[in-house]
């Protein structure tokens, strides 16, 4: 089991406060376990966390092949008639992923994204899970 570290609704809140026309947002393990959430439906977090584990691992896979690059995965940005998807590494084993519609600004978005990981990465952190551990 994934253990929240403290109460992260205010962090999410105020991700979520700070730029306009964000939907949801959802905080991760590397094996796409929800661990927080804001705004949105609870289900749709779920799934989305477990899709996020997949992305984060094909993303890291192009990144191996691009010279000079330590391949890990910072970010993805995905655009879509209708909004933005992004996806963050946030701290040691957790990530960071924002839903907006077409109206937010894509660079503002990044930009909190990344303004909170620094500020507050050490509460997105997710421990392993040992073997036979549920989840």
């Amino acid at each position: 089991m994934i253990q929240q570290r403290g109460n992260m609704d205010w962090m999410l809140r105020e991700l979520a406060d700070d730029v306009p026309s964000i939907h949801q947002i959802v905080v991760l393990s590397s094996d796409g376990l929800r661990i927080a959430r804001h705004g949105g439906d609870p289900d749709v977090a779920d799934r989305l966390a477990a899709a996020c584990a997949g992305l984060q691992s094909l993303a890291a896979a192009v990144a191996s092949e691009i010279p000079y690059s330590d391949g890990m995965m910072r970010l993805v940005v995905i655009e879509v008639d209708g909004g933005f998807f992004y996806l963050m590494a946030a701290g040691a084993g957790s990530y960071l992923a924002v839903l907006a519609d077409e109206t937010v600004d894509a660079g503002l978005v990044g930009a909190r994204m990344r303004d909170m990981v620094v500020r507050i990465g050490a509460h997105l952190s997710s421990p392993p899970r040992h073997e036979g551990q549920a989840g």
